[in-house]
């Protein structure tokens, strides 16, 4: 007898919940969305995408390169502009800009893209430098692009997207890659919060592994190859060549396993900044959704447990 009820009343929320989801904005075109890190990957694909819907892109990008080949390839709407979000003066200046292209319209979407991601490796290894690269890149210059343009997207009631991922809700890795998405989630919830009074919505990507220049198993290996011929002497004894090896072994198998379904994400983006009911979380690939966020939900001890199965061992591992 309940059966039956519990399956027409899920049945019910789902209609509901695809419905809701479903429903996308007017005027479209009206809109400006600043997007950084596109000369390449999600960024880039993303660009594309919203100018294909006839919105107004401003594209940041790190090279000229970068921006030139992104010209070619969108329309006369999109506006490439260089930009490195960890110098600030750069960054107010951008925002400065901008206020004058959007006037009284306000900038309807800051998608936070841009990030540097080859610095796993085991913490011991590291120096303090190694963490400060990139958190500088991936939460502090975050932060100061999102608090320069808060401003204009007030004035829009407009949308903010911030890049996490699924590591920055489970630590798979050392280095400051997964300390630093930890910072942007922080960042994040703590905003989306404060903003609820101005009618602004921030979402937060959590993609799972995707082949961007980020994947790139041999700059993975590079920097895993540096920090181990960095060592003391005495780190490279109590680790071994061995657990080196396993190391590199592991980076390679992480990121051949990456998707090559960009759209996964650039879709997931597209619909927090459209949507009239954005959605707070977005987990796009199938080991964000199966793997890495179930894993988050367990208790400590047993995905403790379950990370420590398959890592490599050190040579002077007491048990």
């Amino acid at each position: 007898m309940w059966l039956p009820l519990l399956v027409i009343i899920l049945a019910l929320l789902f209609l509901y919940r695809w419905h809701r989801q479903s429903q996308i904005l007017e005027n479209l075109s009206d809109k400006y969305v600043l997007i950084t890190g596109c000369d390449s990957g999600f960024g880039n694909l993303l660009a594309k995408q919203l100018d294909r819907r006839g919105m107004r892109v401003l594209a940041a990008c790190l090279t000229e390169k970068g921006a030139e080949n992104l010209k070619k390839e969108t329309s006369s709407r999109l506006q490439t502009f260089i930009l490195d979000i960890t110098d600030s003066q750069r960054v107010s200046f951008t925002a400065k800009w901008v206020s004058n292209i959007v006037e009284d319209a306000g900038l309807w979407g800051l998608v936070n893209n841009a990030g540097f991601g080859h610095a796993f490796g085991p913490n011991e290894w590291q120096k303090k430098e190694d963490f400060a690269k990139v958190l500088n890149i991936n939460f502090l210059g975050l932060v100061d692009v999102t608090l320069n343009f808060l401003p204009l997207i007030r004035k829009a009631q407009g949308r903010i997207v911030n890049v996490s991922s699924s590591i920055g809700r489970i630590a798979i890795v050392g280095g400051g890659y997964c300390p630093a998405k930890y910072c942007v989630e922080a960042f994040s919830d703590s905003i989306r919060r404060e903003m609820l009074n101005f009618d602004v919505k921030v979402s937060i990507i959590e993609p799972g592994a995707f082949k961007t220049l980020m994947s790139d198993s041999e700059m993975h290996l590079k920097n895993l190859k540096r920090l181990w011929e960095n060592a003391p002497a005495e780190i490279k004894e109590a680790y071994g060549e061995q657990f080196y090896q396993q190391c590199s072994k592991s980076l390679k198998n992480l990121t051949n396993c990456s998707s090559a379904k960009l759209n996964e994400v650039t879709d997931c983006m597209e619909h927090a900044l459209t949507a009239v009911y954005p959605w707070t979380r977005y987990s796009p690939g199938w080991d964000s959704k199966f793997i890495y966020l179930p894993l988050s939900y367990l208790p400590t001890a047993i995905s403790d447990y379950i990370l420590s199965r398959s890592a490599p061992k050190p040579a002077q591992r007491i048990k």
